[in-house]
């Protein structure tokens, strides 16, 4: 009976959780595919446009990095439905501006409040599995980042095509507050419902003492592989927001995509995302067994291969575009879900130091700086260096990536997954 209870709980917090956090996309994914007409309804530059960018990534970056421990001390449920519902009301009114500064503001206080999910959601999510699974579920799990990227480019498509600009906030606001209420009162964690996981390694120190224990900014970056960890972080958030963001201009402005055809097919980058996501943690576990890094950079090094043969291809047809950006989308998510959420909660939380969700929230805060600053760096390379520019710089840092993950495999190899904190 209980090992049915335990199974039956497992399922709905997946599902929940997958849902929950697909649902923070369908805020997000939207000023991509708006951008063109926002230049002309407001009107405002291409570089304006990044700048909005930035307003969204700013604040989600920032209290990443520096407020991962509100989770830590509230709790995962209670952090995640309420900073699910703050989101929501920020939107929902996005349609109602003309003033750009006011869309930064909204923009603003829905990276705030979304900065709290990804942590907070993956802490109570990989509470309820055993540690030797944790990969494989966590890979099946992050197919939601990129799944959410999908179903929120097309219903903002829906949206904008039927509705215009001004309505594709409005219901998608209005589903992720409530979203928000289910998740405030049901996404518990195991010691929250008195269950106990099989194969789950227990913190043995108190509760009153680990509610004390709160490692600093330096001292979480200090530990072994952190450093390398997000620089790879940040190099694949840049590559990824960058598609997110901008790839719908590109297909429109420079490869003569209709409006409707350019938002579509730009989710081939996130089509190939959830594939990779879905598979990475069974391909790891099973062909670089105690090497998870090692796979991981190699898929990396795949996703930049697959970014410069799009390059020499792209006047080569939809087809060919396609396929690239799959298989760049594929390579690029299964890293970007390890890196971005069961290693840093695996070091946050080992030797009792309830840090897992100020770990995850200093490696995606660090590595979200990047995507604070993808768009009016990438606006200003696409104006004066064309978009070809664009791409050589993701590849650039698709490489980077490569290159610190194989540094970090090393490290890993000299700790032998021993953690340790330096004082300061």
């Amino acid at each position: 009976m209980m090992a049915v209870s335990l199974r039956c709980r497992q399922i709905y917090i997946f599902i929940l959780g997958w849902i929950a956090y697909a649902s923070t996309y369908i805020l997000r994914k939207p000023l991509g595919v708006i951008k063109a007409e926002l230049e002309i309804a407001l009107p405002v530059s291409r570089t304006e446009l990044g700048w909005l960018d930035s307003a969204l990534l700013f604040p989600y970056a920032f209290v990443q990095m520096f407020f991962g421990h509100v989770g830590d001390r509230f709790g995962a449920r209670v952090t995640f439905g309420i900073c699910l519902i703050l989101s929501a009301l920020s939107m929902v009114s996005f349609g109602y501006w003309d003033d750009l500064y006011m869309l930064m503001i909204l923009l603003f206080l829905t990276g705030a409040a979304q900065a709290h999910c990804w942590p907070n959601c993956t802490k109570a999510l990989l509470s309820w599995f055993p540690d030797k699974v944790r990969n494989s579920v966590f890979g099946m799990f992050g197919t939601c980042a990129f799944s959410g990227g999908i179903l929120g480019t097309i219903i903002a498509v829906y949206l904008q095509t039927h509705y215009g600009w001004r309505h594709v906030y409005l219901f998608p606001s209005l589903f992720v507050a409530a979203i928000g209420v289910v998740v405030l009162f049901t996404f518990s964690q195991p010691s929250e419902v008195g269950i106990q996981v099989p194969g789950k390694e227990q913190n043995t120190v108190s509760n009153e003492k680990t509610a004390q224990q709160s490692l600093s900014i330096l001292q979480l970056w200090k530990i072994p592989m952190i450093a390398e960890v997000a620089v790879a972080m940040f190099c694949l958030k840049v590559v990824r927001y960058t598609m997110y963001m901008w790839l719908p201009m590109y297909l429109l402005k420079h490869l003569g995509y209709t409006k409707g055809m350019a938002g579509v097919f730009s989710t081939a980058f996130e089509v190939g995302g959830v594939v990779g996501s879905g598979l990475v943690g069974f391909v790891l576990d099973r062909y670089f067994p105690n090497r998870t890094l090692v796979g991981t950079a190699i898929s990396i090094a795949l996703s930049t291969l697959a970014l410069c043969v799009f390059v020499v291809t792209s006047s080569w047809g939809l087809a060919v575009n396609s396929i690239c950006m799959f298989l760049a989308g594929a390579f690029n998510a299964g890293p970007d879900t390890l890196l971005g959420g069961s290693i840093p909660i695996e070091l946050g939380e080992k030797d009792n130091r309830n840090s897992g969700s100020a770990t995850v929230g200093l490696v995606n805060g660090f590595g979200s700086i990047g995507t604070c600053i993808e768009g009016p760096v990438i606006g200003l390379i696409s104006t004066y260096y064309g978009w070809t520019g664009m791409f050589y710089v993701m590849i650039g840092l698709s490489a980077l990536a490569t290159v610190t993950v194989f540094k970090a495999s090393v490290i890993y190899k000299k700790v032998d997954q021993t953690i340790i904190v330096e004082p300061i």
